[in-house]
């Protein structure tokens, strides 16, 4: 086992303070990483302050992690020491069930093992990338190709393929329209990614304070939905709705977007129930679903076409004693677009 520094949430009310945790030693299967950034994510937030139910502190949060491989087992065959390498939301899964099986680990039936917040199968809590170092079985690290620096590639595990597992399931690309809902950390990836793809890209946000950011990233049109009649106006508009907000919205005005057949996806987690008419879905034969993050292989795949395409997270990097402010700014919508933790600055 080996002591290493990390940035700990002791209880939901009490600050972040830098300490230390105990890693366990490395199986044969197992790679030890040196952790070089740990992205902020909004989820993060809801565990670490218990918004999401009781949780597991001491917590280590931090699902978006990049760094480099420093140590591998004796098994390890598909990485070794000095490999750029990234670990998302989960660190393990039951490998047997179907959806394992079918390279969907994040569906896996018995309940897949959480990057922090979690506990292994034996029962061992996990810590997550607010820390220096993280040890993860070998089937679980992804490799970040060159073409991405670590700093903006940590957010892809998690904002990255939350977006692009959507886009690429519900077909978009070429002759595609496509609205991003929100320009925060999820839809400004949405936006790199749907328009890396080839499709029309729409972004529907409350004000167009980002418009500018919006068609830097790809965006083709942007709009202000707080502005009376706009939704009105894209009537029978979209192939395809991702929805990045966690607010409440009119669904049935979003859903009057969509073509025939077009469907609206949810990636963004309101805490309120959402309501709708169901006449506004067979009207036109719509679809209203969810999408959560990807498996190992479209993990790997959403990497690759990252970096064959020059995307990374647009990010603001901070040190270790700037966490407990970022969350607020998070909450606040005040970050464009990524806060990221260089982990140089922890102890």
């Amino acid at each position: 086992m080996t002591t290493v520094a990390a940035i700990i949430k002791p209880t939901a009310d009490a600050p972040f303070e830098v300490g230390t945790i105990v890693r366990r030693a490395p199986r044969a299967n197992d790679v030890v990483i040196d952790v070089h950034y740990a992205g902020i994510c909004h989820s993060d937030i809801h565990q670490a302050r218990e918004e999401w139910g009781k949780a597991i502190f001491p917590m280590v949060p931090g699902h978006e992690i990049a760094g480099i491989v420093t140590e591998v087992g004796d098994a390890v065959t598909k990485h070794q020491v000095g490999d750029r390498v990234g670990i998302g939301c989960f660190v393990d899964s039951c490998r047997e069930c179907e959806n394992c099986l079918a390279g969907e680990e994040q569906f896996c039936l018995k309940g897949n093992v959480a990057t922090y917040n979690g506990r292994e199968y034996d029962g061992e809590p996990t810590y997550g990338g607010y820390s220096k170092q993280i040890v993860a079985d070998e089937n679980y690290v992804l490799s970040i190709p060159e073409g991405i620096e670590l700093d903006v590639a940590a957010p892809l595990l998690c904002a990255g393929i939350t977006t692009y597992s959507p886009l690429k399931h519900w077909g978009a690309g070429p002759g595609k329209q496509v609205a991003i809902v929100g320009m925060g950390g999820l839809g400004h990836m949405g936006v790199k990614i749907a328009h890396a793809l080839g499709a029309e890209v729409t972004v529907l946000s409350q004000t167009t304070s980002k418009e500018e950011d919006g068609k830097r990233f790809g965006a083709d049109h942007y709009y202000a939905t707080g502005e009376e009649g706009t939704l009105k106006s894209l009537r029978g508009r979209f192939d395809l709705i991702i929805n990045t907000v966690s607010a409440d919205l009119d669904i049935d005005a979003y859903l009057s977007t969509l073509k025939l057949n077009g469907s609206m996806v949810f990636v963004g987690l309101p805490e309120n129930t959402q309501q709708f008419r169901v006449f506004s879905l067979v009207g036109g034969r719509r679809s209203l679903a969810g999408s959560n993050i990807g498996g190992i292989r479209e993990t790997q795949e959403m990497l690759d076409f990252c970096a064959e395409h020059g995307i990374g997270s647009q990010i603001e990097l901070i040190g270790a004693d700037e966490v407990e402010g970022a969350y607020d700014r998070v909450v606040r919508s005040d970050v464009r677009y990524r806060f990221v933790i260089d982990t140089a600055t922890i102890g």
